[in-house]
């Protein structure tokens, strides 16, 4: 497996053992006493154990924060800057899957801000409302293979009060360094494999079928998805396939920079479904490509086709089709949001969140009430 140094669009240190440079990282962007922001998951277990003695040893004043839900909220955020304040902190390290690294990078954000942190959603230029020479440097160690937030200018954050996902944006919180180390990835649990690359999947699929114009995002897309394809069941039956581990962790960064092209329905309508029912976020986008796919049939079954052929898949689009339910099935992701929790769930409730979403601008086909309605109908 190769080790290499990227530059797109942040610092990069990709390879297997590249977390024992993290002190020097640090360095490298001014930071002495980090905050380590974590899921509960993870505080404990012995790489982070490892990665904080390493810290120290190197004379950095690091402490630990893992109070992050799966779905971060700004109570979470609020307990995060409290504890960086605290600290007199002057930097915070992500570790972990999307719900950490974006709450760390929120952590970052907002410890030096006046504003509450609803006032900066990604609306208009609301990100300029920041005071950008308080933003602290934030690193990201991503564990899991999917969002991508480690590539990426924003946060998602659930508001408790509307049961809203938000999504927090300001070019300064793009992470200064990422150390993606396929190894830690091993120690992932294979449902969050598998849901965390259909998130990856997810993305790559919806940029590719956004109607917007960006080139460079839809050939990145293209080849996150043959990554995806071909090494996500080898990496959720062979939980220490390094190279496949490796290639995730590649494609996930992919789709991250691809979907500045645009995300569709199935974000916009996962985004709601998670604010309300606490459902993970990847494993739902999963259960609801298949019925998205077929409500975009008719503005992208030529660009499908293509990326079937790209995939070497028989069938065209409905081959494709095809892929993504035996891909689902040999992960064992639920057939139907049912199986994920949503009994007799208030559809009008997550069509109303669908409907505000950012996600929607980037969909084929305009969404509507009536057109959201039939792919829930038809996901559960």
């Amino acid at each position: 497996m190769f080790t290499a140094n990227w530059s797109y669009p942040t610092a990069v240190r990709f390879g297997a053992g590249r977390i024992k440079e993290l002190p020097e990282a640090c360095d490298a962007v001014g930071i002495r006493r980090p905050l380590l922001v974590t899921d509960r998951g993870l505080a404990d277990l012995p790489f982070v154990r490892a990665m904080t003695a390493d810290l120290k040893a190197a004379g950095l004043a690091v402490a630990v924060f893992a109070d992050v839900d799966p779905n971060p909220t700004g109570e979470n955020l609020d307990a995060g800057v409290a504890a960086y304040r605290a600290g007199d902190h002057d930097g915070v390290l992500c570790v972990g899957g999307g719900s950490a690294l974006d709450l760390g990078k929120l952590v970052a954000f907002m410890a030096g801000q006046s504003r509450p942190v609803w006032d900066f959603e990604d609306i208009d230029d609301w990100w300029t409302r920041a005071d950008p020479d308080a933003i602290a440097p934030n690193i990201a160690i991503p564990t899991t293979s999917g969002t991508g937030s480690e590539l990426g200018r924003a946060g998602v954050l659930t508001r408790a009060d509307t049961h809203e996902k938000k999504i927090i944006f300001h070019p300064k919180v793009l992470p200064s360094v990422v150390i993606a180390d396929p190894e830690l990835a091993m120690t992932m649990p294979a449902w969050i494999t598998a849901g965390t690359g259909m998130d990856a999947f997810a993305h790559c699929l919806e940029a590719l079928s956004s109607p917007h114009f960006h080139p460079m995002s839809h050939g990145i897309a293209l080849e996150g998805l043959r990554l995806v394809n071909e090494n996500l069941e080898t990496a959720f039956a062979e939980p220490t396939n390094l190279q496949a581990r490796a290639n995730m962790m590649a494609a996930a960064m992919m789709g991250a920079v691809a979907f500045q092209k645009g995300l569709g329905a199935v974000h916009a309508l996962s985004h709601p479904i998670g604010a309300i029912y606490g459902t993970h976020h990847g494993t739902t986008n999963a259960v609801l490509i298949p019925a998205v796919l077929q409500l975009n049939r008719s503005a992208i079954e030529a660009t499908i086709e293509r990326v079937a052929s790209y995939l070497a898949l028989d069938g065209g689009f409905d081959g494709f089709c095809a892929r993504v339910q035996a891909l689902n099935t040999a992960l064992g992701i639920p057939k139907t949001l049912t199986e994920l929790g949503l009994d007799q769930p208030d559809i009008e409730q997550i069509i109303r969140g669908a409907l505000i979403d950012p996600s929607c601008g980037g969909n084929p086909i305009e969404l509507t009430a009536d057109n959201l309605r039939r792919v829930l109908t038809a996901s559960l």
